[in-house]
């Protein structure tokens, strides 16, 4: 781990300020905002991340679950992962966020890990976190060490030449379904920026992951108001039942009337470079019937673009099962 300054923020503009100050009195140096750390520090450890500062920003109060005035929700950028999860509004509005969250990681980190750490999490590709192998997203121009070697685990959506390492995150999916939006603060004002916008995929610079300037702040998520009469389910396939990230997961927010889909929002994760949004699946269901022959073809159509790997060409079915399966929770038409 490379030696570091450390400083305690007490307000968002102290915050701001010293990363952009430091930021450009070290002629762009790393620096980097400091919540629960739970991906951070370890790759400081791993000397993939190497910052010259740290500000830790856990003391900004933006740790509240909190109405919004159209009936939505605002999630502080600190708000702990298990807190979240547990929030009663967030179980009965939100399922499908509090069952991605408690799906991710173990109880002792989803009790420091936050929201917005959680929306920056980084790549587990095992190439990414090896200094000693070559990776495009850590040293841009590298090369690419995954594309012949070992893939099983990674992307077959939204690849590029360059990279074809999946976004990690449990949380993430469930917000693409729900058409979060992300909120920052930087030295340049606050914006609002539409969740399925935030996340970049790869293609020649691997090495930007969001849209995130430096010195950018998250402060809070919103959600929009939940849908009377809309459910929600996540669903994760994974090679153990804890702690382990997903082979393929599926986030899906649905409405139903006269026996047809209404509303539909569909995500996935542990196939993509960003979290997944299903568009065309979306598309084609809303107004289908709720139906076993019209849930295959959507979920068929949503994986029609993937191009799998050396070693993940299973994730194509997979994916397509855990999609079909999870809107079948959500409709009824399964409980298991």
């Amino acid at each position: 781990m490379e030696r570091f300054q450390f400083t305690r923020a007490r307000t968002i503009p102290e915050a701001i300020g010293i990363a952009a100050q430091s930021t450009t009195a070290q002629q762009g140096a790393p620096v980097r905002f400091l919540a629960g750390g739970t991906t951070l520090v370890d790759l400081m450890k791993l000397d993939v991340e190497r910052p010259t500062r740290l500000v830790d920003i856990n003391h900004l109060g933006l740790n509240k679950v909190e109405r919004t005035t159209d009936g939505g929700l605002k999630i502080g950028a600190l708000v702990r992962n298990a807190a979240l999860a547990q929030d009663p509004v967030v179980v009965r509005d939100y399922r499908v966020l509090s069952e991605a969250l408690l799906s991710g990681a173990s109880a002792q980190l989803r009790n420091v890990a936050t929201t917005s750490g959680n929306l920056l999490q980084r790549t587990r590709c095992m190439y990414f976190r090896n200094t000693a192998m070559a990776c495009n997203k850590r040293e841009p121009g590298s090369g690419c060490s995954a594309i012949e070697g070992s893939n099983r685990t990674l992307a077959i959506l939204g690849t590029s030449s360059q990279c074809i390492a999946t976004n990690p995150s449990d949380m993430n999916v469930a917000l693409a379904a729900l058409e979060a939006t992300v909120h920052v603060q930087g030295a340049k004002g606050t914006r609002a920026i539409p969740f399925q916008d935030f996340h970049l995929l790869p293609g020649s610079t691997p090495n930007r992951e969001t849209v995130l300037e430096p010195g950018d702040l998250v402060t809070h998520v919103t959600l929009p108001p939940p849908r009377a009469g809309a459910t929600s389910r996540y669903l994760k396939l994974r090679d153990r039942a804890s702690y382990e990230f997903a082979l393929a997961s599926a986030a899906v927010v649905v409405s139903v009337s006269g026996g047809r889909f209404t509303h539909v929002r569909l995500a996935m994760g542990g196939v993509g470079t960003k979290p997944w949004r299903m568009l065309g699946a979306e598309q084609a269901l809303t107004g289908a019937a709720v139906d076993e022959g019209t849930i295959k073809q959507a979920a068929a159509l949503a994986l029609r673009d993937a191009k799998p790997q050396s070693e993940n060409g299973f994730k194509v079915e997979l994916a397509q099962r855990c999609l079909a399966h999870a809107l079948r929770l959500a409709t009824g038409m399964a409980t298991v």
